[in-house]
């Protein structure tokens, strides 16, 4: 009787193994990333190149905050305030910058100022110094 207690549990753990296996052992769907492939398209190993971020602009003015460099930058006849992790720069820079999210009369705490519109980004490459 213990015996056949014994290979009964014995064939409903190797069940239960089996039922937990099989997913793990599935393909993804049709054109799904390996892991490899997402953790490359997520945390990409290089920054972008100058010719992947769209905007290309001059620095009027920068406000280093705590995390953070504002920098009024003018493009043409347009100017525009950005956001990006602190960074020495100086007015006159150019730069290339990436779009980001845009946070409209962004209230600085710190600075104690709001600011219209604020882009804030993770990519800026500077083209030219003063």
């Amino acid at each position: 009787m213990k015996s056949n207690a014994a290979a009964c549990f014995f064939r409903r753990m190797l069940s239960l193994a089996v039922l937990i296996a099989v997913p793990a052992l599935a393909a993804p769907p049709s054109g799904h990333p390996s892991p490899a492939q997402a953790r490359d398209m997520l945390l990409p190993d290089q920054p972008p190149s100058a010719s992947e971020l769209a905007n290309e602009g001059t620095v009027l003015e920068a406000i280093h905050a705590n995390e953070f460099t504002y920098l009024h930058v003018a493009q043409g006849d347009n100017k525009t305030w950005i956001a990006a992790q602190k960074m020495e720069i100086v007015p006159g820079t150019r730069i290339r910058y990436e779009d980001g999210a845009v946070m409209q009369n962004f209230y600085s705490k710190l600075l104690k100022r709001t600011f219209p519109s604020v882009m804030f980004i993770n990519h800026l490459l500077v083209t030219a110094q003063p």
